[in-house]
């Protein structure tokens, strides 16, 4: 017998939003405003399901603390994610260079 352990993706989607709700503790509907203006985007089944991913929900968390913690509206939360994404983007970005730029000096040496 063999001990396997399958890991799951952060993106992938794993949780209905019945989960979701009980996970994060907003209101389904809440969610399903949430989608509608953007700030996540859930998978849809076959069926129109919403299955959200470990991502979406520490997304969601975010939204939740940016609103009830410190008290931001939802079109500055949304501004708020989008630069938190292009920031990211950009380090990646960063990041394939320093490691382009670490190579070409190895062959240079």
């Amino acid at each position: 017998m063999t001990n396997q352990i399958n890991y799951i993706s952060l993106n992938e989607p794993v949780f209905q939003i019945s989960i979701v709700s009980q996970m994060i503790g907003l209101h389904q509907q809440t969610i399903r405003s949430y989608e509608r203006i953007g700030l996540v985007q859930p998978h849809r089944t076959a069926g129109n399901t919403r299955l959200f991913s470990h991502a979406d929900v520490d997304k969601l968390r975010t939204v939740t603390r940016l609103v009830n913690d410190l008290g931001i509206n939802l079109a500055g939360v949304d501004v708020i994610m989008r630069l938190s994404s292009q920031i990211e983007e950009l380090q990646n970005e960063i990041d394939k260079k320093e490691k382009e730029n670490r190579r070409l000096r190895k062959q240079l040496q």
